[in-house]
């Protein structure tokens, strides 16, 4: 079966297959850039020809039309490569493999991290030093560990508001240009799941969310402490998007930590699209009450 021929993933037959999905890897046609869909009965052929957008043509200035229909539309998943953009330069920049992430990203986190270290052993660092100096609090750089830790935690929560309210924002059905920006964002992965070029961040649109991070940290904060939060944020955002790619082509070991993020994810990509907005835990899920209900996960036991 060719590119042109997309296939959906029908809602009902979910949970005849959920555990199938969650205990393989999807094989990959290397020909066609798709996965075999005979290996999920869920999927069945759809006709490019009667869908309600052009197939052959880039999808990302089509979608904005559908109005009332694309919310519909967008949650019906394909198992095939989407196209966004007419020029092929362009589409380049909108894909990136898993590896780029590493390769971009953690050299980065080394240095800082170096960084910090170093100035932090100078002994020049005060917290509340600009409010006052009788009680201002040394920071050490014994205390690097745990200012990347925390760090980390933070991106947990940036993580958490990005993904609810930014990438499943629900853009008005008259408005074609919010339509057009949350496809771009993340309507397009939840249309095509298993498009494995756009399951992380290309590095352009990541630096964006970086250097906002990176600013808003040294805003507030002295600068070796704000760059060693920085530091343990940026490395949960690597984390965030390994993760994120793995629960969508690994095979985690059933009963494992990452078995129950797939577990979840799943069923935040198939059944509960409204809920279960954490990747990399499910922890703020909890406090903002859109953890998935656990009763939908002894269904499958």
């Amino acid at each position: 079966m060719g590119p042109d021929h997309p296939v959906i993933l029908v809602k009902s037959d979910a949970n005849e297959t959920f555990k199938s999905l969650l205990e393989r890897e999807r094989p990959v046609d290397t020909i066609n850039q798709t996965t075999n869909h005979w290996m999920d009965p869920r999927c069945k052929t759809v006709d490019p020809d009667k869908d309600l957008v052009d197939w052959h043509r880039p999808l990302l200035w089509q979608v904005g039309h559908l109005g009332e229909k694309y919310d519909e539309w967008v949650h019906q998943p394909v198992d095939r490569p989407i196209r966004l953009f007419h020029s092929d330069i362009i589409e380049s920049f909108s894909k990136t493999a898993w590896y780029i992430v590493i390769v971009v990203w953690m050299p980065v986190v080394l240095y800082v991290s170096w960084l910090c270290y170093t100035s932090l052993g100078q002994g020049n660092t005060r917290l509340f030093s600009s409010l006052t100096t009788e009680y201002s609090i040394p920071v050490h750089k014994y205390c690097f560990p745990f200012l990347f830790i925390l760090g980390m935690g933070l991106w947990s929560l940036v993580e958490y508001v990005i993904h609810r309210f930014v990438f499943h924002m629900n853009p008005p059905a008259s408005n074609y240009y919010l339509i057009t920006l949350h496809f771009l964002l993340h309507g397009q992965h939840h249309k095509s799941p298993f498009d494995r070029s756009r399951l992380v961040f290309p590095p352009l649109p990541a630096s964006l969310v970086v250097g906002f991070l990176y600013c808003c940290l040294l805003l507030i904060l002295p600068w070796a402490v704000g760059l060693s939060l920085f530091a343990g944020g940026l490395f949960g955002y690597v984390a965030y998007d390994m993760t994120h790619y793995y629960l969508h082509y690994g095979s985690p070991k059933k009963g494992s930590y990452l078995y129950g993020l797939k577990t979840y994810h799943v069923k935040h990509h198939f059944e509960h699209q409204k809920l279960g907005f954490g990747i990399t835990t499910k922890f703020w899920d909890r406090p903002f009450r859109t953890l998935i209900p656990e009763e939908t996960f002894e269904k499958e036991d």
